[in-house]
């Protein structure tokens, strides 16, 4: 009877490529994110939220990394696909919301902002998904993405990360707050609008390199 799981245990193995231990890599630094987040949080302490923006470019590093070795291997797989994706989520979504919230924007409406978000970057990589067979046009290879790629989100750590450096966070955050209807908002808030709405567009086209 144990035979068979194991024997499923190792064709799962046995699907990873190189490629794909460095997509979980991505991953890795996007929990690292939100765990030096919460650390943050707790502590006060710069360094868990300079720590927890550093997550997010050494994130890309390795997104980068990922698919260079896989094409240098010619190791494409659907797993790899949907594991790339399902690492995306994490670093270049959940972390930097979770980053934005350890920020200071904790108001009602600044939460709808960041879960609005992360939404359109699991929307936005779902689409991709399934429409990149079309959008290679046959030739193999994906010309252009629809919306800008989740991974621009670094941005967002990189403001956070020179506010934090400047001291303006919590009460001091840029742009400052307000109370709009029940719930408090904070401006800088509406990046990670901007940030979501851009990755769902489909009249932006970006050439992909």
């Amino acid at each position: 009877m144990s035979a068979i799981p194991e024997r499923r245990h190792f064709s799962m193995v046995r699907g990873f490529h190189l490629a794909d231990f460095f997509t979980l890599g991505n991953a890795a630094c996007g929990m690292a994110s939100v765990f030096f987040a919460m650390q943050y949080m707790a502590s006060g302490q710069l360094a868990h939220f300079l720590l927890s923006a550093l997550m997010t470019p050494i994130a890309l590093v390795f997104d980068v990394l990922d698919g260079r070795i896989a094409r240098w291997r010619q190791q494409h797989s659907s797993l790899g696909r949907e594991l790339d994706s399902l690492a995306d989520i994490v670093s270049f979504g959940v972390g930097p919301a979770a980053l934005g919230y350890a920020a200071g924007m904790q108001g009602g409406w600044d939460v709808i902002a960041m879960v609005y978000f992360v939404c359109c970057g699991v929307s936005r990589l779902a689409r991709f998904n399934v429409t990149a067979e079309t959008l290679a046009e046959g030739t193999g290879k994906v010309a252009y993405f629809e919306g800008t790629p989740i991974p621009t989100s670094v941005l967002l750590t990189a403001v956070l990360a020179v506010a934090a450096w400047q001291g303006r966070l919590a009460e001091a955050v840029w742009g400052g707050s307000m109370m709009l209807g029940p719930w408090q908002v904070h401006p800088l808030a509406l990046l990670f609008v901007l940030s979501g709405s851009l990755m769902i567009s489909k009249t932006l086209r970006i050439p992909k390199l």
